[in-house]
């Protein structure tokens, strides 16, 4: 079987060693960055496509490669292409599986420090107006350092980000020094989260509710014990997805890959 992958998650590796683990199939995989390329093949992916695909693209590329399936394993706050991936395989009437990582059990977490927000807007808003002292850590990727910075002083900005050159070239146009960039290479330990907070004198930290498999939790574990904030941008409520075409984890997804096997 033939299955694409819309990518670039912790998620789809995952996904990845699973299906070339337990079910013969041809996998590719695309991702936005050469990084997420790298990684989609040391999980077993048999090609990758490393660069954002319009959605003409994306269709062409199922029809001229006969792709039987199409799981949509991106970021819980890529809204735009699982909307987009969730319309091409209504137009071409093909099954299509949505990896929804599960959101962060908060039970025996101390929230006290954390701000929701619903947007990279109102987070920039929220810092200028209740954190004008200390610095701003942005754990929340380079496609939003923009919204911040707009509010927010960028001598107080240390973004933690993949140092590729899209990347690297955001920072720059946005003015940030090349020592604030934290250089990024998987979620972060508590204790790692501990020593960034104390190197660069944190008053607060950026962050998504991207799930415990972003690391999410040790993040506010780590604010909670240095008397950080949190600011956190809550998921994005996606339109048009059937609840039917969602899985959140391996098993839910081999009940329905096993239709097709």
């Amino acid at each position: 079987m033939k299955i694409l992958i819309l990518g670039g998650t912790k998620d789809s590796t995952n996904i990845i060693e699973h299906i070339k683990k337990n079910y013969d199939a041809y996998v590719l995989t695309t991702t936005t960055t050469e990084y997420g390329a790298k990684l989609a093949q040391e999980s077993g992916s048999d090609d990758t496509i490393a660069r954002p695909l319009l959605k003409d693209e994306i269709i062409e590329i199922i029809r001229n490669k006969n792709f039987e399936l199409l799981i949509d394993a991106t970021h819980p706050f890529a809204e735009h292409i699982t909307q987009t991936s969730s319309s091409i395989a209504n137009e071409l009437k093909m099954p299509y599986i949505r990896f929804e990582r599960p959101t962060t059990n908060f039970e025996n977490i101390d929230t006290s420090h954390i701000h929701y927000v619903n947007s990279f807007d109102d987070a920039g808003k929220l810092i200028k107006n209740e954190f004008n002292e200390g610095n701003v850590l942005h754990f929340a990727g380079a496609n939003t350092m923009k919204d911040i910075v707009k509010y927010v002083p960028v001598n107080r900005f240390y973004p933690r980000i993949l140092k590729v050159e899209s990347s690297l070239i955001k920072c720059q146009e946005l003015g940030v020094d090349p020592t604030h960039i934290i250089p990024m290479t998987g979620a972060a330990s508590l204790e790692e989260n501990i020593e960034l907070m104390e190197k660069y004198d944190a008053c607060v930290m950026i962050t998504k509710e991207s799930g415990d498999i972003g690391g999410v939790v040790e993040k506010i574990q780590a604010a909670n014990e240095k008397g950080v904030g949190v600011v956190m941008i809550q998921r994005p409520k996606i339109d048009g997805l059937n609840k039917k075409d969602i899985v959140s984890n391996l098993d839910e997804l081999d009940i329905r890959l096993k239709n097709f096997f």
